[in-house]
């Protein structure tokens, strides 16, 4: 592997120590709370990007 990225690696223990960390600094309780406005912000930008998606497919009028 190459040593340029090897301080990229992510393995188990730099998980853990991530989700202990995160636990630490927002508690359990608000923990559901940050992954629900996650998901959903998630969400959003998929519909966006799939709006923006289908505008590009369709094509105008003037051009048929």
């Amino acid at each position: 592997m190459n040593a340029l990225f090897l301080p990229l690696v992510i393995g188990a223990p730099q998980i853990i120590l991530i989700v202990v960390v995160i636990l630490l600094l927002f508690g359990g309780r608000k923990i559901p709370e940050l992954m629900r406005g996650l998901g959903s912000g998630i969400k959003e930008f998929k519909d966006a990007s799939k709006e923006d998606d289908d505008k590009d497919k369709t094509i105008p009028e003037d051009k048929k």
